[in-house]
């Protein structure tokens, strides 16, 4: 099967909807692809008609109404078949859609990072509890430490605590100056001033040990008492405070995160370029990348948050539409947001000593099984993935890259088709 758009919009978070929603009065055919039942995204996670953020509802409605936009969920890219076409996988097909411009919205990631304990069951990234007790599972009553880095962490414990959970601290890895000096600067974004004092006053009460970081996790089979074929499960915590002291935490969960990191790997397919250092995908002021007529916003072009999100797919679905006139007048609130997203990069840099916390026997690669002793005498990650086949799981490198990225510096000099697992039938009969 084959169609034609004239904007095709990979992502249907914050920044796809409001591209789509701005290039959809212009009589453009706009079709919005997104690997997710629902759209929404990351941060608008289970219906962006469901939320309390009335900008979600409203671009939802103002879309479902239009009738030159067509929504294809649980829809996954695989790889570019000719230039102007993406070849696409449902659950039930494949397609090979061609476009006149695309507008990459691929968002970003969860950085988790490895430390003794991390793979019990039990540990799980920050944004990655989130999301599935947004998504149902149980967490009424279980005690819980959510630790890393960034604001998603009191959102985070907020969200736990709505669902009954036990949230017993806020571990985050940030100095004091550091915090003080992004709390300042939010005079600069109101809104998000407004929204952290809600989020201080609902988590009021809870532990927060900033200058902060986890040390390891321990599982209840670890003591003599235990037995030998007990099931390793998370029982503690050991947090290294900023004053040199060791602290233990008993919780039943440990959500833990690093902030987030962009999701390139489509940009770099069809050769797009990169900022080596953030992985974030390089844009001019009309969100247009290196590739004439394809653009990219949101989280993918640099961690900002929902409002950059929005405001760079309203540039760049009017600039995607040639109404550049328009989206000029988007320029001011970007580069407010902009401001917004690199004082969050400054505050909430990595320590060094995170880079530390690995063992010789902590694995890294979590798909393979490939242990920090292995990994750290190879010199790139190409010579990685020949020798011990890190990165080349069914995530393939998604997690542990970021990972190698920190811990060795290493970034991936390429992305091999398809970019996620695939179907034969999708790849033979397209």
């Amino acid at each position: 099967m084959s169609q034609l758009f004239d904007i095709l919009i990979i992502g249907a978070g914050p920044a796809g909807l409001a591209a789509a929603h701005a290039a959809a009065a212009y009589g453009a055919s706009i079709c919005v692809v997104d690997d997710n039942p629902l759209a929404g995204g990351q941060i608008w996670r289970g219906g962006a008609d469901r939320q309390h953020d009335e900008r979600a509802r409203s671009l939802w409605q103002a879309l479902q109404a239009a009738r030159n936009v067509t929504f294809m969920q649980q829809c996954r890219v695989l790889y570019a078949p000719a230039a102007g076409q993406l070849l696409v996988q449902s659950p039930a097909s494949s397609a090979v859609l061609h476009y006149q411009r695309l507008i990459i919205c691929s968002g970003a990631r969860e950085l988790l990072l490895p430390f003794p304990g991390w793979t019990l069951p039990g540990v799980t990234g920050a944004g990655g509890l989130q999301a599935l007790v947004k998504g149902g599972y149980p967490a009424a009553g279980k005690r819980v430490v959510v630790a890393g880095s960034g604001p998603l962490l009191l959102a985070v414990a907020a969200t736990l605590l709505e669902r009954g959970a036990q949230v017993g601290a806020i571990v985050e890895q940030a100095g004091t100056p550091q915090l003080a000096r992004f709390a300042a600067g939010l005079l600069y974004t109101p809104s998000r001033m407004a929204q952290a004092l809600q989020l201080w006053v609902r988590l009021r009460g809870i532990p927060y040990y900033d200058d902060s970081y986890v040390l390891a996790a321990s599982d209840a089979a670890s003591g003599a008492a235990a037995g030998a074929n007990a099931l390793p499960l998370l029982r503690s915590i050991s947090v290294q405070r900023g004053d040199g002291s060791i602290m233990d935490i008993a919780c039943d969960y440990l959500a833990c995160g690093y902030g987030l990191v962009p999701n390139p790997e489509l940009a770099m397919a069809l050769g797009c370029a990169i900022n080596t250092d953030t992985q974030a995908i390089l844009v001019d002021e009309w969100q247009q990348t290196s590739i004439p007529g394809v653009y990219s916003a949101g989280e993918g072009t640099g961690i900002g948050g929902v409002d950059k999100a929005l405001t760079e797919g309203r540039i760049a679905g009017l600039a995607a539409s040639g109404r550049h006139d328009l989206a000029r007048h988007h320029l001011s609130t970007r580069s407010r947001w902009q401001g917004f997203a690199q004082r969050l990069a400054r505050a909430f840099a990595l320590r060094p000593e995170i880079r530390a916390l690995a063992d010789d026997g902590t694995i890294v690669c979590r798909c393979e099984d490939v242990c920090h002793g292995e990994l750290r005498q190879h010199h790139s990650w190409r010579s990685a993935k020949l020798h011990s086949r890190c990165g080349m799981g069914p995530c393939q490198g998604r997690v542990c890259g970021g990972a190698t990225a920190v811990l060795y510096g290493w970034r991936p000099d390429s992305v091999r088709a398809p970019l996620t697992p695939a179907r034969v039938d999708s790849i033979i009969h397209p």
